[in-house]
């Protein structure tokens, strides 16, 4: 995908903050829309589709975590990025972002060149629409990877980005033991700074919506699979 096909909602109560990402990212090619509040943001997601959503968590209206909860209730924005831009970075705010559904945490004030640095590494994690069709089927499970769903027993489950690929990982090789550092790499990337705590988030979450005989923890190593 084209940088100039690729659009990022972003979406800050702050004119300033709004102006110059905004001018650093169209500066790179990319469309950008932009929203002050967390209402606009949910109408403008559902409208443009965006690929990358750049989302604040202190706004009026409709704070960036009720925001980022609806919007990953929107089927057809079950692929887009999220991610968060705050001048909060205590952990129970990143905890708070990881479990509404978002996809990284940036803390600002951030450097313009930074910035673009992260959004093209978020953007490389986008999986294009046109990829071949890639689908895993463990027992009553079904991972559907070309879309991003799963079906569980017959029945349709869709998760969050994140929480997709933490199973598409662990499931991709059943009963092998992951390591904590591992998942963070092939899941977060590199480029991203989480900790240990992100995992288990996830790892709780999908307990919840597909079983919890699923998923074994290993202590102090990670998790695996369990078919």
């Amino acid at each position: 995908m084209k940088k100039k096909d690729i659009k990022i909602l972003l979406v800050d109560d702050e004119p300033d903050i709004l102006e110059i990402v905004r001018y650093n990212l169209t500066s790179e090619g990319y469309q950008v829309i932009t929203a002050e509040n967390g209402l606009q943001a949910v109408k403008k997601a559902k409208k443009e589709k965006p690929q990358l959503i750049i989302l604040d968590v202190m706004m009026p209206e409709m704070d960036g975590i009720e925001a980022c909860e609806q919007i990953r209730k929107i089927e057809s924005l079950n692929n887009t990025i999220i991610t968060f831009l705050t001048a909060r970075g205590e952990d129970y705010s990143q905890v708070a972002g990881f479990d509404a559904g978002a996809d990284d945490y940036i803390t600002k004030p951030i450097k313009p060149k930074v910035l673009v640095s992260k959004v093209k590494a978020l953007l490389r994690r986008f999986k294009d629409e046109d990829a071949s069709e890639n689908i895993v089927k463990i027992g009553n499970l079904v991972i559907n990877r070309d879309e991003y769903k799963i079906e569980l027993k017959g029945k349709e489950i869709i998760l969050p980005r994140k929480e997709f690929e933490l199973l598409s990982l662990l499931a991709s090789k059943p009963g092998k033991v992951f390591k904590r550092e591992d998942i963070l790499d092939k899941v977060w990337g590199n480029e991203v700074v989480v900790g240990g705590r992100t995992i288990d988030v996830h790892i709780r979450k999908l307990r919840e919506k597909i079983g919890d005989d699923y998923f074994k923890t290993v202590k102090g190593v990670g998790y695996k699979f369990v078919e």
